[in-house]
């Protein structure tokens, strides 16, 4: 078929989620991050796949990926990240799922739809000690844990907060949102409240901070063989899960001087071998790789020339005249001895590993490789 190929090795998973096993010990227990269709590597997959592993959570960013796990048959609790709307509440009792928690109207509304069905919906308490983004503040949780202790439709399973730089080499920030978080553990606790679960630490958390473990740790881009940074303190062994691949389309020759792509941006410098491969940014691989991406063909790299385009892409294979139509090509992962990293992408197209994962992802179809599971 012509187009790109998304590999996803569930062995490589189960040795990543291993590694963050071996790291924080038999009895702290780990929530799954497969929120954005497991960081691209497909949500439902993965997650069947951890929870063969005896994974304890599982970590979504709202219902509308929450309520698919439970369809698939998935049973590990599902933990919202970014929490609910009042009118997702049903959904939530319906399908068992477990609500992050940082806004009063909603506590009341989720209070008083428990009460009427005369029960009790568990949620995790979300503080924000340094990040910004959603949570209590801080400085507010005391008079915030007085709202839930008055409202009986909730039970307090966990309190959560997040780490902002903890990927950092300076972990200064993380040191002092660690002790804002202690501190308001204590005064839940104070408060009456009795959770099961506290958890802040993140991958680089888990790699760099094991004082950060409390009771959870939440993995996500480790999971899937990223490193969180290349500034981490202790750097544990991780297989990449997701491979990208191709075929060789056309080959052609083309005198010295000749235009590559639109824009002609590229200029052969001799009589050159060109491979036109069909994949290009409706694949996720990025339109700032023109002129500056490499691929591998034949266990060697193969410079991109010329400007990325919707569907395809031209590398110059000049220096491998064994290349043949139909031969494998890999964009992202191993062939042979060469590999091209998440991490070497996204340095060339100054982002992160997570994007390039999510936007080779996608919502596109994979090919599992080594389950474990049923």
């Amino acid at each position: 078929m012509v187009g790109s190929t998304i590999e996803i090795d569930l062995a490589a998973l189960r040795h990543n989620f291993s590694q963050v096993r071996k790291l924080v010990g038999q009895t702290t227990a780990i929530l799954g991050v497969v929120k954005s269709d497991a960081y691209g590597h497909g949500m439902v997959s993965v997650a069947r796949e951890l929870e063969t592993q005896g994974v304890e959570y599982l970590g979504v960013s709202t219902c509308r990926e929450g309520v698919p796990l439970r369809q698939a048959g998935l049973t590990t609790p599902i933990l919202l990240l970014l929490g609910i709307e009042e009118d997702e509440i049903t959904d939530v009792t319906k399908h068992d799922l477990t609500p992050v928690l940082f806004r009063g109207d909603i506590a009341e509304a989720i209070s008083s739809a428990a009460l009427a069905a005369s029960t009790q919906i568990p949620v995790h308490v979300k503080i924000d000690t340094g990040m910004g983004r959603l949570g209590v503040p801080y400085v507010e949780a005391e008079k915030f844990f007085e709202l839930i202790k008055s409202l009986k439709g909730i039970r307090v399973e966990g309190l959560l907060s997040h780490f902002a730089s903890a990927d950092e080499h300076d972990k200064s920030f993380s040191t002092q949102q660690l002790k804002r978080f202690r501190r308001v553990l204590n005064q839940a606790k104070s408060a009456g409240l009795n959770f099961r679960y506290a958890h802040i630490a993140n991958s680089a958390g888990i790699i760099d901070l094991p004082d950060s473990y409390h009771q959870l740790v939440r993995p996500g881009i480790m999971l899937y063989g990223g490193p969180p940074s290349q500034e981490l303190h202790h750097p544990v062994p991780l297989k990449p899960v997701m491979t990208l691949k191709t075929r060789v389309l056309q080959l052609k020759e083309v005198d010295a001087g000749s235009p590559l792509g639109y824009g002609c941006t590229y200029l052969t410098s001799r009589l050159s071998r060109i491979a036109t491969l069909p994949v290009g940014y409706d694949d996720g691989y990025d339109r700032l790789l023109s002129n500056k991406g490499e691929v591998l063909i034949r266990n060697r790299r193969a410079p991109v020339v010329g400007r990325v385009s919707m569907c395809l892409i031209t590398v110059d294979v000049t220096e491998i005249p064994e290349v043949l139509p139909e031969d494998e090509v890999v964009l992202l992962g191993r062939q042979g001895d060469e590999e091209i990293t998440a991490d070497e992408i996204a340095a060339k197209t100054d982002t992160i590993n997570y994007e390039i994962f999510c936007n080779f992802g996608g919502n596109r179809k994979k090919h599992f490789l080594n389950s474990s599971a049923p």
